[in-house]
């Protein structure tokens, strides 16, 4: 679900007001439902004035005392006369997001972690200011430590809220950071498990595991993961290293390893699920993994050491349930058009969910008949061309043939496709058969899929839930690669490598906070939409040239506009409103 503005007009007024809406599948393509709006974006509530002095306690949700700027009471204005002419905006810098970034990371007190991690020695800059300033460039969607160092930083208001001036942030001092910041890992993420059951208080009963890789510009001859190997972003060509990522049913990221790029998937499992045992503890846990992960060795080293999965089966697997699954009896609704049903196997040491989607089957059946119709097509085109000129040379036309058959892959394993050849052994026609048994089959198996657990516990319909939820990892790997600009990487030691995917780490567990913290205020699961509404807020400097005291420069954030003040006051996310004197400059008098 996500958040979307939408304008009404009543009685010659106009109102802007947020729906919460998701997308649904209908007859006629994709739409958008209502699913709850949130009213008209007038009558916030105004908040008592707050200056920039009182950011810590802004930041962190806590409730202080009113402090104000000027005079001694709150009724007291300040009079000055101004010349107009020479009024003048300067300064003008990146607010909004890098405010509500900091939010969260104050929030998930990573900065009193780090603070205790990292104790301050020689350095100018502490290094959890560091990390900071790395995460939230991330959290922005910088794509390099250079940039932040170069462009990034300059152009926001982090010089104001975290008073390191832009000329202190140089790529040495962030990459000597990424170091400093790489020994603290296995902290950091105990830290932020602690904080997901603090602030949400969720368990870890159910761990979600994938596998995704990155990519690297360059030759990345000095780090040993780097290696050519199966490329999710379809760069073959370049290097890239494999990332095992941990994340609970609601998607928060628990824990990481990088392995060498051309690892293959299934041999990742074992490592990982010692060491998140190592950290973690070996509890009564369920791994939930997809059929990539889940080999016959992998569930039977999982069984011996007494540990639970979930995991997909491949399709083929369904032919030895096809009684099972024409069977009409023993089915369990989960909502209109898609039901599960238990199998139990003669060994009992394991269950089988089996699993019918009809919006599923009517889409792979249109897929297949598509596919069958082309493949067809084809065929029939190849075969006129041998009986209109029979061919000697039969390599141009098998790999013709070939080629065909790999683009349609499943329509491929229905058609059974010989050369036949004339008596001066010239291939002249093509023969070719289609399986109706096995056609009607896979007609039968559409939409149909089967999960295995060895997990005693839950029925059907709960198993099925679970195993839905891997969505999650892939919607984290794809918040990482895309909201968060995970690839490419420009690192060639292998060290900064790491530690930039742990700075990808901590902004995408900063995201996906952010989304359970708008699902729990009713502000839908996608952190988007509240994201651009805060690129428009900037701070600014305000410059008054005053008769009585010279030029005054004042710095203030802009107002929010209505749609984002009801987001921010949803929240509860305060703007500091009462603007800061930066300088006073008292014309000389001759």
């Amino acid at each position: 679900m996500f958040l979307k503005r939408q304008r009404k007009r009543a009685d010659g007024e106009e109102y802007d007001y947020w729906s919460l809406v998701r997308t649904v599948r209908t007859a006629r393509g994709p739409r958008h439902e209502v699913v709850a709006r949130l009213g008209k974006l007038d009558g916030v509530k105004q908040k008592a004035a707050r200056g920039w002095h009182d950011l810590d306690a802004l930041l962190e949700g806590r409730p202080v005392a009113q402090q104000l700027e000027f005079g001694e009471n709150a009724a007291a204005p300040l009079w000055r006369q101004v010349n107009l002419k020479q009024l003048r905006v300067e300064r003008v810098r990146q607010f909004g997001r890098v405010y509500l970034g900091l939010a969260l990371w104050r929030r998930l007190k990573l900065h009193k972690h780090l603070a205790d991690l990292m104790p301050q020695g020689r350095e100018q800059i502490q290094w959890d200011l560091i990390a900071c300033i790395l995460a939230l460039g991330r959290f922005c969607a910088e794509p390099s430590e250079l940039g932040v160092a170069e462009r990034w930083y300059e152009h926001t208001a982090l010089e104001d809220l975290l008073g390191i001036s832009a000329e202190k942030i140089n790529e040495t001092r962030l990459y000597r950071g990424l170091d400093q910041l790489l020994e603290q890992k296995d902290a950091l993420c105990a830290h932020l498990q602690e904080q997901y059951e603090s602030w949400f208080g969720l368990g870890f009963e159910f761990l979600l595991y994938d596998v995704t890789s990155t990519y690297f510009e360059g030759l990345a001859a000095r780090n040993t993961l780097a290696a050519r190997g199966y490329s999710r972003d379809h760069r073959p060509d370049c290097k890239q290293v494999c990332i095992g990522l941990v994340v609970s049913p609601e998607g928060l990221p628990v824990g990481y390893e990088v392995f060498a790029g051309n690892r293959n998937d299934v041999t990742t499992l074992e490592e990982m699920v010692e060491l998140m045992e190592q950290k973690y503890g070996q509890a009564k846990r369920v791994w939930v993994m997809d059929r990539g992960i889940a080999s016959k060795k992998n569930l039977q080293w999982l069984r011996e050491r007494g540990a639970h999965y979930l995991v997909g089966t491949p399709k083929k697997h369904l032919k030895k349930f096809e009684a099972a699954l024409l069977d009409e009896s023993d089915w369990t609704a989960i909502r209109a058009g898609l039901e599960v049903k238990m199998v139990e196997t003669p060994e009992g040491t394991e269950r089988f969910i089996l699993c019918r989607s009809d919006d599923r089957a009517t889409k792979e059946r249109a897929m297949l008949k598509r596919q069958v119709d082309r493949l067809r097509e084809q065929l029939e085109k190849i075969d006129a061309s041998l009986r209109r000129k029979p061919k000697t040379n039969i390599g141009p036309t098998e790999r013709r043939i070939g080629r065909w058959m790999g683009r349609y892959p499943a329509a491929a394993a229905v058609f059974t496709v010989e050369l036949e050849y004339d008596n001066q052994q010239h291939a002249c026609a093509l023969s070719v058969q289609e399986d109706a048994d096995r056609y009607q089959w896979a007609c039968r198996a559409h939409g149909a899929y089967m999960l295995r657990t060895n997990y005693v516990e839950g029925d059907e319909s709960d198993l099925w839930k679970w195993y839905i939820q891997l969505t999650q990892a892939e919607a984290a790997f794809r918040t990482s690669k895309t909201d968060l600009n995970l690839r490419p990487l420009f690192h060639q030691i292998a060290e900064r490598v790491q530690a930039h995917i742990l700075v990808c780490f901590l902004s995408l567990a900063m995201w996906r906070v952010l989304e359970m913290w708008m699902s729990a205020k009713g502000l839908g699961s996608c952190a988007r939409q509240l994201l651009l509404e805060l690129d428009e807020l900037r701070s600014m400097d305000v410059v008054l040239p005053t008769k009585e005291a010279g030029e005054v420069r004042m710095r203030v954030v802009a107002k929010p506009e209505k749609p984002l003040a009801q987001l921010l006051f949803r929240l509860g996310i305060e703007l500091p409103n009462v603007p800061k004197v930066i300088e006073n400059v008292v014309p000389k008098i001759t």
